[in-house]
């Protein structure tokens, strides 16, 4: 048991000895070299071990013999480091001997003590290379008194620091990794957090439910029919929506928050329920299941293209990064998806009787994966720059995709109730699960939001949205306000407390932290 005076902290679990040893190391590591000299000297404690001042003489004097017989001396404290650290040393000390003209001394170093270390042999090779060579003699002929070789050996004792276990050193920056990792913890320990804001060090942090979405802001009516798809821009500067009325509508962001009308987009015969940003927000796509493929000049607002005909069949479109290129899927297998340009010209396709239907694909931002759900409960990822491709199957039917900004993961709303996130890399063997929602017959469509995407949105046929925190299967706020079926939701990328959510009400309701005070309707 710990003497009493030599613990600190309530729970008595903190070791007097190290936390000053800590407090000292982070005051010369941030230039106040005068405070820890006076708080070594006050405490009685040393920052540097005796072992590790001892390692010092030895080398700032280069008695390598020394430092090596020391090193084999308390090889059970250093443990799987003592080769590394012996390495090191037996490497600065061919150096100095080779910089001397001692090249016999130097082979002798190379046989009897490098070659008996279990290290990386390309390490060894590269140290008798450099004796062949000669390209590391950086000192030509000095004497070891020389200024460059007093700093090579400094830096000699900075590697070996670093490498040395605790507690013959202290770690790099303790101070500063432990308290980044409280700050770690009480972030992830905080359901609302979605701030960039530094935190204080003064309190234990956490954020009200202020942080997030939770209060209507503004009603947009601008549609007629049942409102079936929402998305924001990449730059957070506009919404476009699309509707069972057979139009999509593109929506200004102003910068007190509230949204106008910019275009209304007419052209579609039938119902319009899918929309897709070019990365760079100047160009829009919209589609519909019995609808042809359309692109939109977003600053006009006038019909640059159109894709294919009545009886080409578009479920969903995604862009490429450069903005030039999008991918389409269709639920007629002989169409499958197509890779295409702004000109019309079909790049590449995977088509035929035996590819499913597509229901939704996405590519993630950083464009290296085509992400595409098939017919009804088979996830595909491809890789564009391989074509290596995994396959994920659900166990319930699939009806939507949505991938993270950051490329990392992507989730899908299952008719069981559900949503799951998957990593797109393929390293998790079970999806992360959240449930809460209502869905059974329609299809819903979930985004990411908030500060690095932590957040979850999602509709659902019981007219609320629903929002969880990602390391959280049960959600954190139900939004009321809708008074039918919420089929789509979209959170601002670049306005963390931004929320749009369409549903068959013919309404699309904005949310905003609950402090704000301005709401309107918008016809």
């Amino acid at each position: 048991m710990e003497n009493p005076c030599e613990v600190l902290g309530t729970e008595g679990l903190i070791r007097r000895h190290e936390f000053v040893r800590i407090i000292i190391q982070c005051l010369y590591s941030l230039g106040y070299s005068s405070s820890a000299a006076c708080l070594e000297l006050e405490s009685g404690i040393s920052y540097k071990s005796n072992e590790l001042k001892l390692l010092e003489s030895f080398v700032l004097n280069g008695n390598w013999d020394d430092s090596i017989e020391y090193l084999n001396s308390i090889k059970d404290v250093l443990g799987e480091s003592r080769e590394s650290a012996l390495l090191l040393v037996s490497r600065q000390c061919v150096r100095e001997y080779l910089n001397c003209g001692e090249d016999e001394l130097a082979l002798a170093v190379l046989r009897k003590q490098v070659s008996a270390l279990d290290v990386d042999r390309c390490k060894v090779h590269s140290l008798a290379m450099c004796m062949l060579s000669f390209k590391d003699r950086e000192l030509a002929v000095v004497d070891e008194n020389d200024v460059v070789v007093h700093d090579l050996r400094r830096k000699l004792l900075a590697d070996l620091e670093s490498l040395l276990p605790p507690p013959i050193s202290v770690p790099e920056a303790r101070l500063e990794r432990l308290v980044e990792s409280t700050v770690t913890a009480w972030v992830d320990s905080c359901m609302y957090h979605s701030s960039s804001n530094q935190i204080s060090l003064y309190e234990d942090h956490r954020c009200s439910r202020d942080q997030i979405p939770t209060r209507t802001t503004q009603i947009l009516t601008g549609h007629k029919n049942e409102v079936w798809f929402v998305q924001f821009s990449n730059n957070g500067e506009y919404l476009a929506s699309s509707s069972n009325d057979c139009t999509a509508i593109i929506w200004k962001v102003l910068e007190d928050g509230i949204l106008t009308l910019k275009h209304t987009l007419n052209g579609h015969q039938h119902a319009v329920s899918f929309v897709a940003w070019s990365p760079d927000d100047t160009k829009l796509l919209t589609c519909g299941n019995t609808e042809v493929l359309k692109l939109w000049d977003v600053e006009t607002g006038t019909c640059k293209r159109t894709f294919g005909n009545q009886g080409f069949v578009v479920s969903s479109c995604a862009w490429f990064p450069n903005s030039k290129q999008f991918a389409c899927g269709s639920s007629d297998p002989e169409k499958g998806v197509c890779m295409w340009d702004c000109d019309g010209n079909v790049i590449k396709s995977w088509r035929g009787m035996r590819m499913p239907k597509v229901v939704d694909l996405a590519v993630t931002p950083d464009g290296e994966y085509l992400v595409s759900v098939f017919m009804d409960k088979e996830i595909r990822i491809l890789h564009m720059g391989t074509n290596a491709e995994r396959v994920i199957s659900e166990e319930h039917p699939i009806t939507s995709l949505s991938v993270s900004g950051d490329s990392k993961f992507f989730i899908v709303n299952l008719n069981s109730q559900e949503i799951h996130m998957w990593d797109v890399d393929g390293k998790w063997d079970k999806p992360s699960r959240f449930n809460g929602h209502e869905q059974h017959k329609y299809v819903i469509r979930s985004c990411f939001g908030g500060l690095n995407n932590t957040f979850i949105a999602s509709g659902s046929e019981n007219s609320q949205v629903y929002i969880w925190n990602r390391r959280n299967p049960t959600p954190i706020e139900v939004l009321s306000g809708h008074s039918m079926t919420v089929n789509c939701v979209s959170w601002n990328p670049k306005i963390p407390q931004m929320l749009a959510s369409a549903s068959d009400d013919y309404t699309i309701r904005i949310w905003g932290p609950s402090f704000q005070k301005n709401e309107g309707q918008v016809e």
